[in-house]
């Protein structure tokens, strides 16, 4: 019980960076900053994916939809 109490804390916690990462390359404007972010959310999204919080194909989704964004900068 105390184990999958903190494991549920860890996910959230990286659930809530994972969430961030994406709304920060949403919200840049500089298409070089940009990139950078992309790259870090990209990481991130391949984290989550391998750690079991989010599908691979919601994570192919995720990052395609950015890479998108970004490249219309």
């Amino acid at each position: 019980m105390k184990t999958s109490a903190e494991q549920r804390l860890n996910n959230r916690a990286f659930r809530s960076r994972l969430r961030v990462a994406i709304k920060e390359v949403r919200a840049e404007q500089n298409k070089e900053d940009a990139i950078k972010r992309l790259l870090h959310a990209h990481r991130l999204i391949d984290k989550a994916v391998s750690h079991g919080l989010i599908h691979k194909k919601t994570a192919d989704r995720n990052k395609s939809r950015l890479a998108l964004l970004v490249n219309k900068l």
